[in-house]
Order: structure tokens, then sequence, then C-alpha cells
């Protein structure tokens, strides 16, 4: 669940939307399930109501619905193809101070996510 986060380019590999490529939008960590920008677009009936300026809101919106994380896969950013992910450990310094910070890491290509 870790390996997928906010802003990950991700491919649906089953389901109706299977090969579709987006952006997740949202993780949902309780529901282990995303939201991806494009993927899994459901119809929203709204009620019309009046707004504090009198404009009139509702009808009907398409909107996306979440899908479970093991339905997705992450993109390679090179290969524009999935993979799956690795890390690594690297040393940083900053303002004289050296941490170590994980990386993910595509298994294919070796390049950084």
């Amino acid at each position: 669940m870790a390996n997928i986060k906010k802003g990950d380019n991700v491919q649906v590999i089953t389901g109706s939307d299977k090969g579709k490529q987006g952006q997740v939008l949202a993780v949902l960590t309780e529901a282990n399930k995303v939201i991806v920008q494009g993927v899994n677009l459901k119809k929203k009936h709204n009620r019309i109501t009046q707004s504090d300026r009198g404009v009139k809101q509702g009808g009907i919106e398409t909107i996306e619905a979440p899908i479970h994380v093991s339905n997705v896969q992450v993109v390679d950013p090179g290969t524009k193809k999935v993979t799956r992910l690795g890390s690594r450990e690297d040393k940083v310094t900053k303002n004289g101070v050296t941490r170590t910070v994980r990386v993910r890491v595509a298994k294919k290509s070796g390049k950084d996510i």
C-alpha cells in the first residue's frame, strides 16, 4: 500500500478500464483504494439547490470513483510501461547535517520515481 502515493502515474491492470493510465488524485489508506484521474468514471446525480447568491446548482456530473490498489501498477517514467518498485537509500547533506533518505526506484529501468 505504501508504494503508491498521490501524484504517481499508474496504469489499471484489471477491470473494465484495463490499460488506462492516469495520475493518482487521492489515496484512501483505510479502504486500500486510490482515486485515479480519468479512470473508473461514474455518474453522480445532484439535487438542484440554490446558493447564497441565487445561483442554481445541480444536475448530473461525472466523477472518479475509488479503485482498489491491487488493480493499479506504477508506470515507469522512462519507458511509460508498468513496473514494480524498489527502494534505495541515499545520504543527503543539508545545512551541514547528513541524513539517510529512502528513494523509490523503478525495477525495470532503475530510474527514480
